[in-house]
């Protein structure tokens, strides 16, 4: 199963790159294991943990949900304004 993680904003500087295809092991992948995977090879993500925003094929998602082969992750820093 592969899915595309799309980063934003200052987690681009940190991976390197706007987006990664992934493979994913087959069966139910949540969110959270999706995260857990992106931190073992991307450790400065794991500093944002507690604050980022994630979507699945553009609608908000949270760490439970089901990512499905094909989908397109979004990470996203917390939104900002002034």
């Amino acid at each position: 199963m592969t899915a595309t993680v799309l980063f934003f904003s200052v987690l681009r500087d940190l991976v390197g790159a706007e987006s990664l295809r992934i493979t994913l092991d087959s069966g139910q992948v949540t969110m959270g294991a999706l995260l857990g995977s992106l931190y073992r090879d991307y450790p400065a993500l794991q500093g944002w943990d507690s604050r980022l925003l994630l979507a699945i094929n553009a609608e908000f998602a949270t760490r439970d949900d089901l990512v499905n082969d094909g989908d397109e992750i979004a990470l996203m820093p917390p939104v900002q304004g002034g």
